[in-house]
């Protein structure tokens, strides 16, 4: 997940799912296989832990994953642009294709857990939970092809390199993901959240996580000497004033109940303290959970930086740097389907019907614009941890026995046809 999400809000409704259809018929023996598989998830999920590399070249990180593969008699291919694995299974009968996901790469920051399988490599940790994603995908692997027999159609296990901000689902789907295994009915992906209660899964319909773009603003005046100001063009009180005008354009152009967030989190300028500089620049991120609030952002940044440096006889110019992931949108009848499925497996104590998104992005949005489908978010927090550690932080942690519900909710998604 591309930066930290938010803590789903609890619903007034309290857990479970809202209306009166019958959920699906489950198997709930999965999620006792899925903890004989425990001590496996745990162990792969600690080798992962140990050794995170990030971006889109993850050679260690695929040699692992196709080791835990092995011998599961699965069809596996490896990208050609990227280090990703992709695995097949075939059930007996005929059925729909459901594309499952977990995504591999880590983060560029240190660790400060203190657990005996930390990072290895410094500046470098695995604090979004992908290293529990792959090992739940592995473990779902070792729960479906034992059910070879009751698989109605094709599971596609996707292992994606590249999330947290470098589009490394979209460099999958332009290799033919969704054409080379035929044509894909469904598609399902777990998160891993860090401050939610150990074992939760929670999901929604619509909109379930934020688009994310950064940019920058060129705030051009012409530089002086500090003692006299009116012979220069400062740019600097501009950059400022730009900075709250943007916080009153969200206030005002954006509708409440559609909402985005622009935050300037950097400006740079300067080289002396007597020296009114020619430049300065305004770095920042904006989020929206709409095509339509995203698409007034843009214009709004544009406008309010062009005509307030004009205002004072500077121009502005804005670039972005990153046109960033896209907003995620579940499918309305498979995030349902989730819902009810994790219902009948998990039991509704341990099920929440999300209220709200979170301002969180993610590129299975990629994925989701062409298969219907959904994402849910599952809780690890640790029971005896009155504060965990979110997503993102140094100190993150994960209660390891969290993984069986979600090897059993991934396996139940593929069985359920």
């Amino acid at each position: 997940m591309t930066d930290s999400t938010e803590r789903p809000h609890s619903s007034e409704q309290g857990p479970g799912v809202t209306g009166d259809a019958p959920g699906p018929e489950v198997d709930r023996s999965l999620l006792d296989d899925a903890g004989g598989l425990l001590d496996d998830t745990v162990a792969l999920r600690r080798r992962l832990h140990a050794h995170p590399e990030v971006g889109n070249d993850l050679p260690g990180t695929q040699q692992a994953v196709l080791e835990a593969l092995d011998g599961l008699d699965l069809r596996v291919e490896t990208g050609s642009t990227v280090s990703s694995v992709v695995a097949v299974l075939d059930g007996d009968e005929p059925g729909p294709t459901t594309l499952l996901r977990g995504d591999m790469d880590a983060l560029p920051m240190p660790e400060d857990t203190g657990v005996d399988f930390a990072s290895e490599v410094d500046g470098r940790m695995h604090a979004c939970g992908h290293d529990t994603h792959m090992a739940m995908l592995v473990g779902a692997a070792r729960l479906l092809r034992r059910r070879r027999a009751q698989l109605r159609g094709r599971v596609v296990l996707m292992f994606q390199p590249g999330e947290e901000g470098h589009g490394g689902a979209k460099l999958m789907l332009d290799e033919g993901l969704l054409e080379r295994h035929g044509p894909v009915d469904r598609a399902f992906a777990i998160h891993a959240i860090a401050n939610l209660p150990s074992g939760l899964v929670t999901t929604r319909p619509g909109t379930l996580m934020a688009s994310a773009d950064e940019f920058r603003v060129t705030v051009t005046g012409r530089g002086g000497h500090a003692s006299m100001p009116h012979d220069a063009v400062d740019p600097v009180p501009v950059a400022c004033e730009i900075v709250t005008a943007l916080q009153t354009m969200v206030t005002r152009r954006v509708p409440a109940f559609d909402p985005a967030v622009l935050t300037v989190t950097r400006i740079q300028t300067g080289t002396a303290f007597n020296v009114i500089p020619e430049v300065a620049y305004c770095d920042g991120t904006m989020r929206a959970v709409s095509d339509a609030s995203r698409d007034r952002l843009l214009q709004g940044l544009r406008e309010v930086a062009e005509h307030v440096a004009a205002a004072h006889r500077c121009s502005a110019v804005v670039d972005m740097v990153d046109n960033g992931y896209p907003v995620t949108v579940n499918d309305a009848a498979a995030a349902e389907r989730t819902l009810r499925t994790a219902t009948a497996l998990l039991g509704e104590a341990h099920v929440l019907a999300m209220p709200t998104p979170v301002m969180g992005a993610e590129d299975w949005s990629y994925v989701l614009q062409q298969v219907p489908g959904s994402m849910a978010f599952l809780g690890v927090a640790r029971p005896d941890d009155a504060s965990p550690a979110p997503n993102h932080s140094n100190r993150m942690m994960v209660d390891e026995p969290a993984m069986v519900h979600g090897v059993a909710l991934h396996a139940a998604m593929a069985l359920t046809a």
